[in-house]
């Protein structure tokens, strides 16, 4: 049955971290962000005291004589992945010595990106040789066009990651409960520089709260941050081996890692890592998805970004799980499931009484509902429900883009 996987788990949370550190940092003038942010499909310096408008040439000419770039996403925007291909392409015509380092494959999977690259495998071989489904699960369909770029240029690509196995035994006993053998060659990460320790702090006793856990101790926060840091150490490392020492007279390769934008911004990720094995020539560079993003961007957030053109929002129906539920004294049951439901499909099943949705208790059919409706096309909602033989945990995954819904039929509650 399927569960979330604790990567997608940590990467929730990085992704929130940065956005915490962006709206604590001093907000510069509405009127200003809003000039600048007027114009989009262009490039914005980020890295001083102001952001400021530039051409392309600077920040790509910047990061073409890096020794490594940093390209940010949020995994399931395509055109953070469009953006991405942009520059790949533009460092490739300046750098075509380059390795292209992947967060969403695990180590062990290196063999098989290797035999990609070489043309060795066709797509569905190689998504089914990569475990995509296991190990990152996003629509392979946004970013096949980077893995093509690669094989058609045979541009060398690199897994980056840890495995979830080790991710998982490291939250659960931390980094010095688990066995130097077990961890996969990772050496020691550098310590969390203190803003980020703080804010992860932060995040951890809200998610503790959010989860009714908050009298577990401060040992819970050490493991929580202990599995943060081994996952951005690995990718690190991983970039700072394909550097290597150049040859007498040549150059070292242009190494491009592409990761979600939590591991990149503020410097307080990756970047971090990378500098503490004294790779000290590093650009990072981030997409912003049109001007109400742009105007949330802080000086320091990454050397430069890219602001996206708006896109029409798209008309879409309510995520609908496919079920009729009812109020039961302080709870909510699963009266009846429609066949072919996302709710059929997860596995919950008629008589389940709703003991937490996404971490909290509901109070009425109605607040399930809502909190469905809520749910944006692609993402994960985590259920606790409660049958005869005990509670289950169910995560149901909602379609990228929503369905059209069925035809209606009477039903006694709302159909969320």
């Amino acid at each position: 049955m399927p569960r979330l996987k604790p990567l997608h788990l940590i990467a929730a949370v990085l992704l929130a971290a940065s956005a915490s550190l962006a709206s604590a940092a001093p907000p510069a003038p509405k009127a200003a962000d809003a000039a600048l942010c007027k114009d989009t499909g262009r490039w914005l310096l980020t890295s001083g005291k102001r952001l400021q408008p530039t051409l392309p040439a600077g920040p790509l000419s910047e990061a073409a004589s890096s020794d490594v770039v940093l390209l940010g996403e949020q995994h399931d925007q395509d055109d953070h992945h469009r953006w991405q291909l942009q520059v790949l392409a533009a460092l490739h015509a300046q750098r075509p010595d380059m390795a292209i380092g992947f967060e969403m494959f695990p180590r062990r999977l290196q063999p098989v990106l290797d035999r990609w690259v070489a043309g060795q495998l066709s797509v569905r071989e190689f998504i089914t040789q990569a475990e995509w489904e296991q190990v990152w699960n996003f629509p392979p369909q946004l970013y096949l066009p980077l893995f093509e770029f690669a094989r058609i240029n045979r541009i060398p690509m690199i897994a980056l990651n840890v495995d979830q196995k080790l991710t998982r035994a490291i939250a659960d006993k931390g980094w010095q409960g688990v066995p130097a053998a077990e961890r996969e060659g990772v050496g020691r990460p550098a310590a969390a520089l203190p803003a980020y320790r703080d804010l992860l702090r932060e995040l951890h006793r809200s998610h503790l709260a959010g989860r009714r856990q908050a009298g577990k101790g401060d040992n819970s926060f050490e493991n929580f941050l202990d599995a943060q840091l081994p996952w951005q150490r690995a990718m690190a490392e991983a970039r700072a081996a394909r550097l290597g020492a150049p040859a007498a007279g040549q150059r070292r390769p242009l190494v491009v890692g592409v990761m979600g934008s939590g591991h990149i911004r503020f410097e307080h990720g990756v970047p971090h890592q990378l500098r503490a094995l004294g790779v000290k020539r590093v650009t990072s560079l981030l997409p912003a998805s049109g001007r109400e993003e742009c105007q949330t961007l802080q000086p320091g957030i990454a050397h430069a970004v890219f602001v996206l053109p708006d896109r029409p929002a798209a008309n879409l129906e309510p995520p609908r799980l496919g079920v009729t539920l009812e109020d039961q004294g302080k709870g909510v049951r699963i009266a009846q499931l429609n066949p072919g439901s996302l709710a059929e499909t997860y596995g919950l099943k008629a008589g389940d009484r709703i003991v937490e949705l996404a971490g909290r208790a509901p109070g009425s059919s109605a607040e399930v509902s809502a909190a469905i409706r809520r749910q944006p096309p692609g993402t994960w909602l985590p259920f606790k429900v409660a049958r005869k033989d005990g509670e289950v945990e169910i995560v149901v995954r909602f379609p990228p883009q929503a369905p059209a819904p069925a035809p209606a039929q009477p039903q006694p509650q709302p159909q969320p």
